[in-house]
Protein backbone atom coordinates (compact mmCIF):
# COMPACT_ATOMS: atom_id res chain seq x y z
CA UNK A 1 0.00 0.00 0.00
CA UNK A 2 1.36 3.43 -0.96
CA UNK A 3 2.37 5.47 2.07
CA UNK A 4 1.31 8.83 0.68
CA UNK A 5 0.97 11.65 3.23
CA UNK A 6 -2.83 11.57 2.91
CA UNK A 7 -3.00 7.79 3.32
CA UNK A 8 -0.76 8.02 6.38
CA UNK A 9 -2.98 10.69 7.91
CA UNK A 10 -6.12 8.65 7.28
CA UNK A 11 -4.52 5.48 8.60
CA UNK A 12 -3.32 7.18 11.77
CA UNK A 13 -6.71 8.76 12.40
CA UNK A 14 -8.62 5.51 12.03
CA UNK A 15 -6.10 3.60 14.09
CA UNK A 16 -6.94 6.08 16.85
CA UNK A 17 -10.66 5.54 16.25
CA UNK A 18 -10.11 1.79 16.56
CA UNK A 19 -8.15 2.13 19.78
CA UNK A 20 -10.98 4.25 21.20
CA UNK A 21 -13.52 1.54 20.38
CA UNK A 22 -15.29 3.57 17.74
CA UNK A 23 -15.15 0.76 15.18
CA UNK A 24 -17.40 -1.37 17.37
CA UNK A 25 -19.82 1.55 17.81
CA UNK A 26 -20.41 1.75 14.06
CA UNK A 27 -22.78 -1.22 14.03
CA UNK A 28 -25.32 0.69 16.14
CA UNK A 29 -24.86 3.86 14.07
CA UNK A 30 -24.98 2.30 10.61
CA UNK A 31 -27.17 -0.79 10.84
CA UNK A 32 -30.44 1.21 10.48
CA UNK A 33 -29.39 2.32 6.99
CA UNK A 34 -27.49 -0.84 6.04
CA UNK A 35 -30.28 -3.28 6.88
CA UNK A 36 -32.61 -2.01 4.08
CA UNK A 37 -29.75 -2.18 1.58
CA UNK A 38 -28.73 -5.81 2.06
CA UNK A 39 -31.86 -7.30 0.42
CA UNK A 40 -31.31 -5.01 -2.58
CA UNK A 41 -27.87 -6.53 -3.10
CA UNK A 42 -29.37 -9.99 -3.70
CA UNK A 43 -26.55 -11.80 -1.92
CA UNK A 44 -26.42 -15.46 -2.96
CA UNK A 45 -25.22 -18.20 -0.57
CA UNK A 46 -22.08 -18.63 -2.69
CA UNK A 47 -21.37 -14.90 -3.18
CA UNK A 48 -17.84 -13.54 -3.06
CA UNK A 49 -18.13 -10.21 -1.26
CA UNK A 50 -15.71 -7.36 -0.58
CA UNK A 51 -16.36 -4.83 2.20
CA UNK A 52 -14.17 -1.83 1.38
CA UNK A 53 -13.49 0.19 4.52
CA UNK A 54 -14.70 -2.59 6.79
CA UNK A 55 -13.73 -1.09 10.15
CA UNK A 56 -14.12 -3.60 12.96
CA UNK A 57 -15.81 -6.10 10.62
CA UNK A 58 -19.37 -6.02 11.95
CA UNK A 59 -20.93 -5.95 8.48
CA UNK A 60 -18.53 -8.61 7.17
CA UNK A 61 -19.72 -10.98 9.89
CA UNK A 62 -23.34 -10.41 8.91
CA UNK A 63 -22.59 -11.03 5.26
CA UNK A 64 -20.53 -14.13 6.06
CA UNK A 65 -23.68 -15.60 7.59
CA UNK A 66 -25.67 -14.67 4.47
CA UNK A 67 -23.10 -16.31 2.16
CA UNK A 68 -22.09 -19.50 3.99
CA UNK A 69 -20.91 -21.19 0.77
CA UNK A 70 -19.02 -18.13 -0.46
CA UNK A 71 -16.42 -15.86 1.07
CA UNK A 72 -16.20 -12.37 2.47
CA UNK A 73 -13.11 -10.16 2.49
CA UNK A 74 -12.88 -7.02 4.58
CA UNK A 75 -10.29 -4.38 3.74
CA UNK A 76 -9.41 -1.35 5.84
CA UNK A 77 -6.59 1.16 5.73
CA UNK A 78 -6.12 1.05 9.54
CA UNK A 79 -4.10 -1.89 10.88
CA UNK A 80 -5.77 -1.67 14.28
CA UNK A 81 -9.23 -1.92 12.69
CA UNK A 82 -8.07 -5.04 10.83
CA UNK A 83 -6.58 -6.54 14.00
CA UNK A 84 -9.81 -6.04 15.92
CA UNK A 85 -11.91 -7.37 13.05
CA UNK A 86 -9.83 -10.56 12.91
CA UNK A 87 -10.01 -11.05 16.67
CA UNK A 88 -13.81 -10.79 16.63
CA UNK A 89 -14.29 -13.09 13.62
CA UNK A 90 -12.41 -16.29 14.43
CA UNK A 91 -15.57 -18.40 14.20
CA UNK A 92 -16.15 -17.50 10.53
CA UNK A 93 -14.12 -19.77 8.21
CA UNK A 94 -15.36 -17.93 5.11
CA UNK A 95 -14.19 -14.51 6.29
CA UNK A 96 -10.80 -12.83 6.24
CA UNK A 97 -9.42 -9.30 6.57
CA UNK A 98 -6.58 -7.40 4.95
CA UNK A 99 -5.00 -4.00 5.32
CA UNK A 100 -5.24 -1.95 2.14
CA UNK A 101 -6.28 1.29 0.48
CA UNK A 102 -9.33 1.76 -1.75
CA UNK A 103 -7.28 3.04 -4.68
CA UNK A 104 -4.99 -0.01 -4.58
CA UNK A 105 -7.12 -2.98 -3.55
CA UNK A 106 -4.84 -5.97 -2.75
CA UNK A 107 -6.97 -8.50 -4.67
CA UNK A 108 -6.92 -9.96 -8.15
CA UNK A 109 -9.09 -8.79 -11.01
CA UNK A 110 -12.57 -10.31 -11.12
CA UNK A 111 -12.38 -11.64 -7.56
CA UNK A 112 -15.83 -10.61 -6.28
CA UNK A 113 -19.50 -10.80 -7.20
CA UNK A 114 -20.48 -7.97 -4.83
CA UNK A 115 -18.63 -4.99 -3.37
CA UNK A 116 -19.99 -2.83 -0.59
CA UNK A 117 -18.60 0.29 1.06
CA UNK A 118 -20.42 1.95 3.97
CA UNK A 119 -19.53 5.44 5.22
CA UNK A 120 -16.02 5.21 3.78
CA UNK A 121 -16.04 6.58 0.23
CA UNK A 122 -15.85 10.27 1.15
CA UNK A 123 -12.54 9.60 2.92
CA UNK A 124 -10.91 8.05 -0.15
CA UNK A 125 -8.03 10.32 -1.28
CA UNK A 126 -8.75 9.52 -4.95
CA UNK A 127 -12.43 8.52 -5.36
CA UNK A 128 -12.17 8.12 -9.15
CA UNK A 129 -9.24 5.70 -8.84
CA UNK A 130 -11.05 3.83 -6.07
CA UNK A 131 -14.19 3.35 -8.17
CA UNK A 132 -11.99 2.09 -11.02
CA UNK A 133 -10.40 -0.37 -8.60
CA UNK A 134 -13.83 -1.62 -7.55
CA UNK A 135 -14.61 -2.20 -11.22
CA UNK A 136 -11.32 -4.09 -11.69
CA UNK A 137 -11.76 -6.53 -8.80
CA UNK A 138 -15.44 -7.13 -9.60
CA UNK A 139 -16.39 -10.08 -11.77
CA UNK A 140 -18.56 -9.71 -14.87
CA UNK A 141 -22.19 -9.22 -13.92
CA UNK A 142 -21.24 -8.24 -10.38
CA UNK A 143 -22.33 -5.04 -8.65
CA UNK A 144 -20.73 -2.39 -6.44
CA UNK A 145 -22.63 -0.49 -3.74
CA UNK A 146 -21.58 2.72 -1.96
CA UNK A 147 -23.63 3.99 1.00
CA UNK A 148 -22.77 7.41 2.43
CA UNK A 149 -24.35 10.05 4.65
CA UNK A 150 -21.95 12.84 3.67
CA UNK A 151 -22.98 14.12 0.24
CA UNK A 152 -23.97 17.39 -1.41
CA UNK A 153 -27.76 16.98 -1.26
CA UNK A 154 -27.81 16.43 2.51
CA UNK A 155 -27.00 19.88 3.94
CA UNK A 156 -27.50 18.58 7.48
CA UNK A 157 -24.16 16.72 7.24
CA UNK A 158 -22.06 19.46 5.65
CA UNK A 159 -20.63 20.53 9.01
CA UNK A 160 -18.81 17.21 9.35
CA UNK A 161 -15.98 18.20 7.01
CA UNK A 162 -14.29 20.70 9.34
CA UNK A 163 -14.85 18.43 12.36
CA UNK A 164 -13.05 15.28 11.21
CA UNK A 165 -9.29 15.24 11.29
CA UNK A 166 -8.79 13.97 7.72
CA UNK A 167 -9.63 15.38 4.26
CA UNK A 168 -13.08 14.55 2.89
CA UNK A 169 -14.80 14.73 -0.49
CA UNK A 170 -18.35 16.04 -0.63
CA UNK A 171 -19.73 14.99 -4.00
CA UNK A 172 -23.24 15.25 -5.36
CA UNK A 173 -25.29 12.24 -6.40
CA UNK A 174 -24.60 13.03 -10.05
CA UNK A 175 -20.86 13.26 -9.41
CA UNK A 176 -20.79 9.82 -7.77
CA UNK A 177 -22.85 8.35 -10.60
CA UNK A 178 -20.49 9.92 -13.14
CA UNK A 179 -17.50 8.27 -11.45
CA UNK A 180 -19.28 4.94 -11.77
CA UNK A 181 -20.09 5.41 -15.44
CA UNK A 182 -16.57 6.64 -16.28
CA UNK A 183 -15.14 3.53 -14.63
CA UNK A 184 -17.26 1.34 -16.91
CA UNK A 185 -20.29 0.50 -14.76
CA UNK A 186 -23.71 0.18 -16.38
CA UNK A 187 -27.23 0.38 -14.96
CA UNK A 188 -25.95 2.99 -12.50
CA UNK A 189 -28.70 3.93 -10.06
CA UNK A 190 -29.21 5.67 -6.75
CA UNK A 191 -31.72 5.94 -3.96
CA UNK A 192 -32.05 7.44 -0.50
CA UNK A 193 -32.34 5.38 2.67
CA UNK A 194 -33.82 7.37 5.59
CA UNK A 195 -32.64 6.54 9.10
CA UNK A 196 -35.54 5.49 11.38
CA UNK A 197 -33.50 5.82 14.58
CA UNK A 198 -35.37 7.93 17.17
CA UNK A 199 -33.81 11.31 17.82
CA UNK A 200 -33.48 12.46 21.46
CA UNK A 201 -35.33 15.61 22.47
CA UNK A 202 -32.07 17.11 23.67
CA UNK A 203 -28.94 16.65 21.57
CA UNK A 204 -25.55 17.74 22.88
CA UNK A 205 -23.11 15.91 20.60
CA UNK A 206 -20.54 17.41 18.24
CA UNK A 207 -21.92 16.26 14.88
CA UNK A 208 -25.17 18.26 14.77
CA UNK A 209 -26.23 21.73 15.81
CA UNK A 210 -29.27 20.46 17.70
CA UNK A 211 -31.87 17.70 17.75
CA UNK A 212 -33.84 19.28 14.91
CA UNK A 213 -30.86 19.21 12.56
CA UNK A 214 -30.21 15.59 13.48
CA UNK A 215 -33.87 14.79 12.78
CA UNK A 216 -33.68 16.41 9.33
CA UNK A 217 -30.45 14.54 8.64
CA UNK A 218 -32.18 11.25 9.37
CA UNK A 219 -35.17 12.18 7.22
CA UNK A 220 -33.02 13.16 4.25
CA UNK A 221 -31.34 9.78 4.49
CA UNK A 222 -28.16 8.15 3.29
CA UNK A 223 -27.23 8.09 -0.38
CA UNK A 224 -26.93 4.67 -2.00
CA UNK A 225 -25.19 4.52 -5.40
CA UNK A 226 -24.79 1.23 -7.23
CA UNK A 227 -23.95 -0.15 -10.63
CA UNK A 228 -23.11 -3.35 -12.50
CA UNK A 229 -20.01 -4.52 -14.35
CA UNK A 230 -21.04 -5.57 -17.85
CA UNK A 231 -20.95 -9.26 -18.64
CA UNK A 232 -22.85 -12.46 -18.01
Amino acid sequence: MADTPVNLKIRNEFNQWAEAGRGEEMEDHHLPIVAPMLPLMDLKPDAHILDLGCGSGWLCRRMARLAPEGRVVGIDIAAEMVRRARAASTEYPNLNFMEGAADRIPCGSGSFSRIISVESAYYWPDPAASVREMFRVLGEGGSAWILINYYRENPHAHQWGPIVNVPTHMFSTDEWMTLYREAGFVNVQHRRIPDPTPVPDDYSGRWFRDAEQMRKFHQTGALLVYGTKPGS
